[in-house]
């Protein structure tokens, strides 16, 4: 089968879409079948990447200040690419921008286009502009795209229930991005802890994930910072990178607790299954997650996690079983006496380690992967059957008016969520 995936997101950009793109075609090719992706140009991508199996389309780096890249539209480029992949299938990541080229694509040649919902698009409206009106708007235009496709995918039950919730009508899955337990089992954690020079007797405490305000960092930091005051030879680990990074430093420097914190940058392969093992517990406060990958990796390596309750999150962690599951209102001291009372568990802590790689099996890479073919062949014969109820005789002037329609109803999705941000009953079904 070839499946052609469009993404906004890509490697090098660290993410939980970028990674879930890669991991599922990395998969799907493992199970025999070509994958394309059609991604942005992000700075530092690799020199070696193979063409034939990612098109990188032009792109506005660092859109508004942040680290996401923003394509230009190159139409030309996509579709002469695509004609010689020939794809029997059309997976879109998300409902804008490259998008709207893979609605296109779909449409054209009469393609199931599958859009996977990976995100909770109204936590990131502030990288245009922070309003509530910004918010219901990509509330609206995600609605409205999800339903112009052939099936959806939500990574988790709370995201599938939100967005029925919001209106879409099209069939929802629920696939959540797999997770390679085996290889999270053998990393090294005393590896990691030597090459960072972290004594082996250290209190650490862990966190990976992009850096911007969207993952609720400055909860997390005054959480973390109040245990660490409490006890001068605990640490905390951040792997990752972004635009809240020199916040964070700053925000640690104000409280003379530099020397307890350890930011160790972008991390990949062992390196980063090795930084996971290394870590006592992994804390993780965002409200904004549709899966909380980091999490049931975390959990893969056998650490403990300390949350708070969210969408994505409460699929995964179960309170006093595998970590602490919070309330989501919860306060930084609440937070940080869930980590005080974790570090005094002695046995139960254990018992937590060992729950918590059982957790980690149900998210196994190789079966989920094996969830997302059998959707695509699903929506692919259903697309085949609807298609051979129409006459061949007018079939190109239907491929005509199928490109116009396309056309239309993208622009018609786009009006229809403005005219339901700003009309009077805008908040009825919203959550």
């Amino acid at each position: 089968m070839n499946i052609c995936m469009f993404t906004n997101t890509y490697l090098p950009h660290v993410g939980g879409v970028a990674r879930s793109v890669s991991c599922f075609a990395q998969d799907l090719r493992r199970l025999g079948h070509q994958v394309l992706v059609i991604a942005p140009t992000f700075p530092d991508q690799p020199e070696d990447e193979d063409p034939a199996l990612v098109l990188r389309v032009p792109a506005i780096q660092n859109f508004n200040g942040s680290d996401f890249s923003a394509s230009i539209p190159a139409p030309w480029l996509i579709n002469k690419r695509v004609d010689e992949f020939a794809p029997d299938v059309i997976h879109s990541h998300h409902p804008y921008l490259l998008g709207d080229a893979a609605m296109r694509a779909g449409r054209h040649r009469d393609l199931p286009v599958i859009f996977t919902h990976h995100t909770r698009y109204e936590e990131y409206a502030h990288y245009v502009l922070s309003s509530e009106t910004m918010q219901n708007f990509v509330i609206n235009l995600a609605t409205a795209y999800a339903n112009g496709c052939s099936r959806v995918i939500a990574p988790s039950d709370s995201i599938a229930e939100l967005i029925k919730e919001r209106g879409v009508k099209v069939p929802v899955e629920v696939i959540p991005t797999g997770v390679d337990v085996q290889r999270y089992q053998q990393g090294d954690g005393g590896r990691f802890r030597q090459k960072a020079g972290i004594a082996g007797d250290v209190e650490l405490i862990g966190h990976v994930g992009r850096l911007a305000p969207e993952k609720n960092l400055d909860f997390l930091a005054s959480a973390v910072k109040i245990h660490l005051q409490q006890n001068p030879g605990a640490k905390f680990l951040v792997v990752g990178d972004g635009p809240g990074a020199t916040e964070l430093k700053e925000s640690f420097a104000r409280d003379d607790l530099s020397d307890q914190l350890i930011m160790a940058g972008k991390k990949t392969g062992d390196d980063l299954v090795d930084a996971y093992c290394a870590m006592d517990i992994f804390v993780f406060s965002s409200h904004s997650e549709t899966q909380g990958l980091v999490v049931a990796e975390a959990m893969a390596a056998g650490c403990p996690v300390i949350a708070l309750d969210a969408s994505g999150v409460r699929e995964v962690v179960e309170d006093n079983r595998n970590g602490r599951l919070l309330p989501a209102a919860a306060s930084t001291e609440d937070f940080a006496k869930a980590l005080s009372d974790y570090f005094a568990a002695g046995e139960l802590a254990t018992r937590w380690r060992q729950s918590a790689q059982a957790t980690a099996g149900e998210f196994d890479r190789l079966k989920a992967a094996q969830k997302l073919l059998d959707l695509y062949q699903r929506a692919q014969q259903q697309q085949l059957e609807n298609a051979q109820e129409h006459h061949s005789f007018f079939k190109g002037w239907e491929h005509l008016l199928e490109g116009v329609k396309t056309e239309w109803d993208m622009l018609s999705s786009k009006v229809g969520a403005i005219a339901d941000t700003f009309g009077p009953d805008d908040n009825d079904h919203r959550q």
